[in-house]
């Protein structure tokens, strides 16, 4: 299992910071959790679970 931060989820899904944020907003993206304090990490194997949904089209 490993955390990413904001750019590697960008990096990794072509998505700007907002639109991540829009999905997250309409329930759409997987959320981010709280690693320690204040900062905020993206599960990779989550990240790739929504990916691997684009591609089948299940949404």
């Amino acid at each position: 299992m490993r955390f990413l931060k904001l750019q590697q989820v960008m990096d990794k899904t072509t998505l700007c910071r907002s639109s991540i944020y829009n999905l997250i907003k309409a329930g759409d993206f997987p959320k981010n959790v709280t690693v320690m304090g204040k900062r905020k990490a993206w599960l990779e194997s989550e990240i790739e679970d929504w990916m691997m949904s684009k591609i089948e089209g299940i949404e």
